[in-house]
């Protein structure tokens, strides 16, 4: 099926470029620009795209509010790949908070910004398992204000689920999370609907946000 995409980003030449870039792509299909958040937005809501690609800093109503307000839409489809200048940025993991599956440099080529869509579009969290302990350590501590989820809140998942959930917050594949349990692939992808279903989440990513967030897992154990 062909992944259908929107790029907001308020500079042109960024959109024009992207759209160059992604339309080139087998299986991926640029259906329309945004030149600010609330247009993000307004388009999210008439057109669904499967994955929007937005630029975090933009005037007016930014990436990370349109981010969050496209995700808390019920039943819109869409998933959020946000860009950003540095992979180390404050931003980054707001939008992550606010609903955002992954993040990418805007230097990226056009092969790893196609990837990166298809990750993304698939339900797969676009981050690895270094960049993860990075952001969520390191801004979980700079963002005070922001008040955390309770332990509480995966206290209804079973002691298998809590595993899977802890392995895909250090960033493992359900390959490698079937590895590591000794079960069947199936198996996992299983457990992860039933976490996503329990704790009300749209992906991996937001699972593994959420892990660390609760204290379920912390920058640098890697076991249970």
């Amino acid at each position: 099926m062909t992944i259908r995409v929107m790029i907001a980003d308020d500079q042109a030449m960024v959109r024009e470029a992207f759209s160059v870039l992604l339309g080139a792509q087998p299986g991926i299909e640029v259906i329309t620009t945004a030149v600010d958040g609330l247009e993000a937005v307004a388009k999210a809501e008439e057109l669904r795209p499967d994955v929007t690609v937005m630029d975090i800093r933009m005037p007016g109503l930014d990436g990370i509010e349109a981010t969050r307000r496209i995700t808390r839409q019920p039943g819109l489809p869409t998933k959020i790949l946000v860009l950003t200048t540095f992979d180390l940025d404050e931003y980054v993991y707001e939008a992550l908070r606010a609903g955002a599956s992954g993040f990418l440099l805007k230097d990226a080529s056009g092969v790893q910004l196609a990837e990166a869509v298809r990750t993304v579009a698939a339900g797969e969290a676009l981050l690895s398992p270094e960049i993860t302990k990075r952001l969520i350590a390191e801004f979980s501590r700079l963002s005070p204000s922001a008040k955390p989820p309770t332990r509480e809140r995966v206290d209804g998942l079973t002691r298998r689920e809590t595993e899977v959930l802890t392995l895909v917050a250090q960033g493992l594949s359900n390959a490698e999370i079937a590895g590591e349990l000794v079960v069947a692939e199936q198996t996992v992808k299983t457990h992860m609907g039933s976490i996503l279903q329990k704790l009300q989440l749209r992906d991996r990513t937001q699972a593994a946000v959420l892990a660390y967030e609760t204290g379920l897992v912390t920058p640098g154990r890697t076991h249970l």
